[in-house]
């Protein structure tokens, strides 16, 4: 059955704007596939620039080997940022409502800004980071439109990847003095995530694929493998993958991320109506 990309990005972007959940698309026998996922996605950004949203980057998602075995996925998944979804946070210290969402969740991530297109071929995360003009930390705002938060990975791809917003924290410059000692330390570094100081979450940057340098070369292999798909180059914006297990948000809540091991400052999120 031939999967109408068209009718299923419209139907997910209604499904969001009214906040009314659907069953995932993939359960509907459609034929839904990544390849045609994809194309849904493809679908939305379009509808977004047209009217008037500027795509500034891809939020990366499934960044763990073990879950690839498990849903027999070959690589990560990814979908576009807006300049309407992502935020710089004054002084690290930001504040977003969620009256407007479904069942939303908190993530700390590792954020890239690209100053070029990662090398083709590279495995080096050295190598990497001298494509990346500085790294920051980061909360990614996800929520389903499925029940339950229950989909497979093409289902998450159509669905905007789930991205509501990224807040992004200061920035720390990555230079030809420091790129090497920042390889070594994305693996290593660990977080904590806490909701109205009280710990709920501890991770570490492992848990981006290895470390999110390795995640942000697998991302920029994928996109050249995506047909149709633009690359990576200059000025994009990466959201590298969740670094503890996500947390469901609520109103009237402070959560913040610490970092030990990588020189980046805390970021404090507030939760409003």
């Amino acid at each position: 059955m031939t999967v109408d990309a068209g009718a299923m990005a419209r139907e997910i972007a209604a499904a969001y704007d009214a906040r009314v959940a659907i069953q995932p698309l993939s359960s509907r026998g459609d034929g839904l596939d990544l390849a045609s996922a994809y194309a849904v996605e493809s679908d939305l950004a379009r509808a977004r620039e047209a009217a008037g949203h500027r795509k500034v980057g891809l939020k990366v998602g499934y960044a763990n080997k073990a879950v690839w075995r498990a849903l027999k996925l070959k690589t990560l998944v990814w979908a576009h940022m807006y300049d309407d979804t992502v935020r710089f946070a004054e002084a690290n210290l930001a504040s977003i409502p969620v009256s407007q969402t479904m069942a939303p969740k908190i993530e700390p991530e590792i954020v890239f800004k690209l100053r070029s297109s990662i090398p083709t071929g590279t495995t080096d995360p050295a190598e990497a980071l001298g494509s990346v003009e500085w790294l920051a930390l980061g909360f990614e705002i996800i929520d389903s439109v499925y029940p339950d938060w229950k989909f497979r990975p093409e289902d998450f791809v159509a669905a905007f990847g789930l991205h509501r917003a990224l807040i992004v924290g200061a920035p720390l410059m990555v230079t030809a003095d420091n790129q090497s000692a920042l390889a070594a330390a994305l693996p290593t570094f660990s977080v904590s995530l806490s909701r109205d100081d009280v710990p709920v979450a501890t991770g570490s940057g492992k848990n981006s694929l290895g470390s999110p340098a390795l995640c942000l070369i697998e991302l920029a292999a994928a996109v050249e493998r995506t047909p149709r798909a633009t690359p990576l180059g200059a000025g994009a914006l990466v959201s590298s993958g969740t670094l503890t297990e996500s947390q469901p948000m609520g109103t009237g809540q402070t959560w913040r991320a610490e970092l030990a091991g990588l020189d980046l400052p805390p970021l404090t999120l507030r939760t409003i109506g």
